[in-house]
């Protein structure tokens, strides 16, 4: 079990989890880019039910993904970070955006262990060591 808390960039929310994290990926997604104002974005995937809102009340933003489904953002209203996501696809979890993580969390909590959308990734950004590569997602 792993305990992770973490917060937008203002303070005007923090976020909780303790549980197990489910899942670690990096992904190359258009919408990740778009969201991350990056070339993609680390993520954890936790259980929704060991998953909290310790401060504040983000505002949220659904769009249909590539994939057919809805993906909904929750983010701060006062500053934009992206602290999480939810889809369909993930339906019970909840994908916490890793850079909204605090301190030691990174280190290992949050280490990639799976690239999806690989065939986004930037042609000059490298596979990162240790993950499997997805190729259909």
């Amino acid at each position: 079990m792993v305990t992770v808390e973490g917060g937008c960039l203002c303070g005007a929310i923090r976020i909780k989890s303790t549980g197990d994290v489910v899942a670690k990926a990096l992904c190359h997604c258009l919408d990740c880019r778009k969201i991350t104002g990056s070339l993609f974005s680390t993520n954890i995937i936790v259980p929704e039910e060991s998953f909290s809102v310790t401060k504040g009340t983000p505002k949220e933003f659904a769009k249909t993904a590539d994939s057919g489904k809805t993906m909904t953002s929750y983010f701060c209203g006062d500053c934009g970070s992206t602290l999480w996501r939810a889809s369909e696809t993930y339906r019970g979890s909840k994908i916490i955006k890793a850079g909204t993580l605090d301190g030691d969390a990174l280190e290992d909590t949050a280490k990639p262990a799976v690239e999806l959308f690989v065939k986004n990734r930037i042609p000059w950004l490298p596979a990162f060591e240790g993950t499997q590569l997805n190729k259909t997602a």
